[in-house]
């Protein structure tokens, strides 16, 4: 069986997020973890055809791992490049990538040269929000290629383009008929005229994927495809069910953290009780648990506190209260 090493983080993003009802603001606890990135990628990245998720993970480049980042025209490029100047386009609605991420492409990548693949991941809770998904996933691919360059000139290199994948993990609204399906779309050479070959490499930029989960049971047949990421998918998009700890340890080896472990397996989640039973100890508990792991993410101190907010039903003052009184203690 396929599985990977997991961290005290990961395990307690996952007691966290017991209760995923506002799945974007919840999901984002787990999906900026790289145990569960690894899954993601495993089975909709076809770079990684072959390879382990520990060998996925030690692809991923931690430090790449950003949200919030601006998707429309003249912005985004900034913000990815990490310029210091903003350009703002009169009367634009400004839209904004959930996470985004680099990766090793192993299959361009030789000795001494690295090759990335550029992917971002949108969990999302509506299918149908008045508009195509698909169309949305397309704009953000279109964003995230232009912005590798810069300023456009006769002596643009494009040879330096690297591939870039919009993952959307769709969880609500879906038709009976599609649900727990995946979609992949990319561009194709469909038609020649005349003797010619291309290297796919040299158009093979961008790709879709649109995940479609559904009811809260799924009940695909083992073996099938798609069928390891989807029940992984199952598991932690929705309300942590009892037995949500042996689904996961099939793909993540917690037992290392052996004491946490038998407190999350007895309870189903410590995460569950802070948001169900509200007692102050595992509430504090919680807290300290959700400002640590931020700190290691060097979230910035702003977010930390609306996320306690958010989780905790706390007032800013209480808030700020809990991140003071738990950063002094380190």
């Amino acid at each position: 069986m396929d599985r990977m090493q997991g961290s005290m983080g990961t395990l307690s993003a996952m007691q966290l997020t017991a209760d995923t009802a506002g799945l974007d603001a919840e999901c984002k606890l787990l999906l900026h973890r790289k145990e569960v990135i690894s899954v993601i990628l495993k089975g909709t990245v076809e770079e990684y055809e072959g390879y382990s998720m520990e060998e996925i993970m030690d692809f991923i480049e931690a430090d790449s791992i950003e949200e919030i980042k601006e998707v429309s025209a003249n912005r985004t490029n900034t913000q990815v490049r990490g310029d210091n100047v903003e350009f703002a386009q009169l009367n634009e609605k400004v839209s904004f990538f959930d996470m985004l991420l680099r990766a090793k492409n192993p299959a361009l990548s030789e000795a001494g040269i690295l090759v990335n693949l550029r992917i971002d991941i949108e969990p999302q809770k509506d299918y149908r929000p008045g508009y195509p998904i698909e169309k949305r996933g397309l704009y953000y691919l279109a964003r995230l290629l232009s912005a590798q360059l810069s300023l456009i000139t006769e002596q643009t290199d494009y040879r330096g383009l690297e591939k870039c994948y919009s993952i959307w993990i769709c969880r609500d609204n879906i038709p009976k008929d599609e649900q727990y399906s995946i979609s992949f779309y990319e561009i194709a050479n469909t038609r020649n005229i005349g003797n010619c070959t291309v290297d796919k490499k040299d158009y093979d930029l961008i790709k879709l994927v649109i995940i479609r989960l559904g009811d809260k049971v799924y009940n695909g047949d083992e073996g099938s495809e798609g069928y390891r990421l989807l029940r992984f998918l199952n598991a932690i998009m929705y309300p942590h069910e009892e037995g949500f700890m042996d689904t996961i340890s099939e793909y993540i080896d917690f037992s290392a953290n052996e004491e946490l472990w038998k407190e999350t397996n007895g309870m189903f989640s410590l995460g569950q009780c802070i948001l169900e039973d509200g007692k102050k100890e595992g509430m504090e508990k919680g807290i300290r648990a959700l400002v640590m792991d931020n700190l290691e993410e060097h979230i910035p101190v702003e977010r930390i506190i609306e996320k306690l907010q958010r989780h905790f039903n706390l007032s800013r003052e209480s808030a700020q209260m809990y991140y003071e009184k738990f950063t002094q203690e380190e």
